[in-house]
């Protein structure tokens, strides 16, 4: 599988206009993905699903991926069907990414449920099963949940086969069922540390054997809070060589195969220089050794 790298547009809804910018910048440049988390309560944020589609229309490569979609207020029938109407007006230019939800009295705020972390991993199991149905294509499709449920519901346009369904989770539970049932993964550094990551991979290529499924199909994008600057200070907020080295290693020796810059500061010099000076050494780094 390619390693992809691509970089995070906060949904700020402040200055008007700059998240365009930002976006069309990352096309440009040839990134693969742009990201754009989703959190409605946000006083300062627009609506992702509403900007995602924004910028959908005025660029013409990058593929777009909510990171991750808020499934306590995006009830996943619906979310389903507008997944596949972008996937497909876009020509397939969009990755369904999904979580079980935070900031509960946030949520609850907004009218949505306040769930246990039970409750929610519950939810978002129920989920998967209700976007798949409805990206079936079958004619008529039910799901009875205890959170979702759906009654003969008649299904489709069905989206293309890239669409995919990628989840940011982080328990061992949730985790499992990436492995077994999902076709993408987007754990965050500030969530899932380095010394973390390798155990947490290991779970999901686990899961995924035990399902029958191979662990190199699922794509592996680790969300990257940082900067790339002249002198070390941290993982991640370090020159450009030590972000190559890193991201070679997590390639290698973890099994990653995705990455996104979420800029700590300067976006615009923070995205050209990672494509620039990040990204093709570690695609050379990657290519040199097979």
């Amino acid at each position: 599988m390619a390693v992809l790298f691509g970089a995070n547009v906060d949904p700020l809804s402040a200055p008007a206009g700059r998240s365009g910018e930002q976006a069309l910048l990352i096309d440009e440049l040839g990134l693969d993905l742009l990201t754009i988390q989703d959190h409605p309560y946000q006083q300062s944020f627009d609506d992702t699903w509403t900007l995602l589609t924004f910028l959908a229309a005025q660029t013409r490569r990058v593929t777009f991926v909510p990171t991750v979609s808020s499934l306590p207020l995006r009830p996943p029938a619906m979310l389903a069907k507008a997944a596949a109407t972008l996937d497909r007006l876009t020509g397939s230019r969009l990755r369904l990414g999904l979580g079980a939800g935070a900031f509960w009295p946030a949520i609850s705020a907004m009218g949505g449920p306040e769930r246990t972390p039970k409750q929610a991993v519950d939810a978002l199991d129920e989920a998967i099963t209700v976007i798949r149905a409805m990206w079936s294509g079958e004619r008529s499709v039910r799901v009875s949940g205890e959170h979702y449920s759906i009654a003969g519901v008649h299904p489709g346009p069905a989206p293309s086969a890239e669409l995919g369904l990628w989840l940011g989770s982080y328990g061992p539970r949730s985790l499992a069922i990436t492995g077994a049932r999902a076709d993408g993964w987007l754990p965050s550094h500030a969530f899932l540390g380095l010394d973390a990551l390798p155990a947490a991979v290991r779970r999901i290529d686990e899961a995924a054997e035990g399902a029958d499924r191979d662990p190199a199909v699922i794509r592996k994008v680790y969300n990257i809070a940082g900067a790339i600057q002249p002198t070390s200070v941290a993982p991640f907020t370090e020159p450009a060589t030590a972000w190559t080295e890193r991201l070679v290693t997590l390639v290698r020796d973890v099994g990653m195969n995705g990455f996104v810059l979420w800029p700590n500061d300067d976006p615009d010099r923070q995205i050209r220089t990672f494509a620039a000076e990040v990204v093709p050494a570690v695609r050379e780094a990657l290519a040199a050794h097979g």
